[in-house]
């Protein structure tokens, strides 16, 4: 059985890099991106103004200026150089510093980022770059190289369909420092809207998510196991027929429907509970028992939201296979020897009915942190479901990535310790 289990966690990095994969793949190519919507402003701001007349002005960018573009949002590689990039399997360029070559010229001066140097490129026949270095100045951390007037028109008219770049553009100089950057080495990028690091959005988000995430699956367990006992020892009476009738009505409202209602009802209107927020403004000024009242208050009805919709499908799993051990012939055995039925319920049926309840325990890993972005949205709550729903809107890709990747690995880890914990409470389960 271990040899299984490493099997399957081995499994789960080829897994995370297809799936990546396929979401960088849709992300690059899907039209309407950030870097479309640039260009799409930079039209719209030139067509707005009088006396551009010529080609080059009609599209809005210069080609230096959407190179620079490119560069910004990551359009300036191959895809699958920018994948591996973002992967950390290739090194991206960073520190970039840029000059143009002086016409007629084999050598152009680029600014080094960050000091007051300024390194010399030198240009070949065949438009290679070699960097001249100062004297006493250790330049071997840096590489160079040239755009030519070529790409610059290629991409400047793939960028504007139907036009052609009459001008001539100059050689261009660039300098930059590979570095290994991406998500083996932990760094998930920068958002593209806020300019932060990804990673650094969602440590402050966590918080949130996990005491939501944490609540939920512990008020579930601890409310619908008993319920479940319940109904199947009750079963077809009238303890039943009300709880099942409860229980569906609430598994048939979304829950972010029932966060408008609450919300409309009992903050609007009641004013019993605040309208938004994780915690009150004077939060940090309140003493411990006043903070967790206020984040008490604050939690309740967005709790009743995240839980309503688990409440029918979590009791009904418990009391079906509750039935089926009571059906059992080791519970009957149980009682015709002498066992009370409580006791033949609790202590022999329940165990077992309980494995594929606890099973789910595992893939409720990624409640933890994935959150609702619905009922955060209504809430106003600023968790980690809100800060994907708000990068799918803003089309900051990669904070999108970065969800994707965190989301998807605590899924495959949950369905790993779904099975543990499927042969750790059954016996009789080997998995090989």
């Amino acid at each position: 059985m271990t040899a299984y289990f490493i099997r399957r966690l081995l499994l789960i990095p080829p897994t995370l890099v297809g799936m990546t994969l396929v979401v960088f793949f849709i992300i690059r190519f899907t039209p309407g991106g950030p870097m479309e919507q640039a260009l799409l402003e930079a039209r719209m701001k030139n067509d707005g103004q009088r006396g551009g007349s010529s080609r080059q002005q009609s599209s809005g960018l210069t080609p230096g200026q959407l190179l620079k573009l490119q560069e910004q949002y990551g359009h300036d590689k191959p895809f699958p150089t920018a994948y591996m990039a973002w992967l950390g399997v290739w090194p991206k360029e960073i520190n970039r510093s840029r000059a143009d070559f002086p016409e007629g010229k084999m050598e152009a001066e680029v600014k080094l980022p960050g000091t007051a140097l300024v390194l010399v490129v030198r240009r070949d026949a065949k438009d290679h770059a070699t960097i001249v270095p100062p004297e006493g100045v250790d330049v071997s951390s840096w590489r160079a190289r040239i755009i030519t007037p070529e790409k610059q028109k290629a991409e400047w008219e793939k960028a504007n369909p139907g036009q052609k770049l009459d001008k001539a553009q100059p050689y261009v100089a660039l300098i930059y420092q590979p570095r290994y950057s991406g998500v083996l080495e932990g760094n998930l990028g920068d958002s593209t809207r806020y300019s932060e690091p990804v990673w650094t959005m969602m440590k402050r988000r966590f918080p949130i998510s996990l005491f939501f995430g944490l609540a939920s699956i512990i008020l579930t367990y601890l409310v619908c196991v008993p319920l479940g006992v319940l109904k199947a020892i009750k079963h077809r009476t009238p303890t039943d027929t009300v709880t099942s009738v409860i229980i569906f009505f609430g598994y048939a409202i979304p829950g972010f429907v029932l966060g408008v209602f609450l919300m409309v009802i009992f903050a609007a209107r009641l004013r019993w509970f605040p309208l938004e927020g994780f915690v009150s403004p004077d939060f940090a000024e309140l003493g411990f028992f006043g903070k967790i009242g206020d984040l008490l208050h604050h939690a309740i009805l967005p709790l009743c939201c995240y839980l309503v919709g688990s409440f029918a499908s979590l009791t009904m799993l418990v009391k079906n296979n509750l039935l089926d051990q009571l059906a059992s012939d080791y519970v009957r055995t149980a009682v015709a020897k002498g066992v009370e039925y409580k006791n033949a319920v609790i202590g022999h049926a329940l165990r077992n009915s309980f494995i594929p309840a606890a099973a789910t325990m595992g893939q409720a890993l990624t409640v933890l942190v994935a959150g609702s972005f619905l009922i955060e949205r209504i809430f106003d709550i600023d968790g980690f479901g809100l800060m994907g729903f708000n990068a799918l809107l803003e089309k900051d890709y990669p904070i999108v990535m970065g969800t994707v990747t965190v989301g998807g690995l605590l899924l495959m880890l949950g369905n790993v310790l779904s099975d543990m914990i499927t042969a750790r409470l059954d016996p009789r389960i080997r998995f090989e």
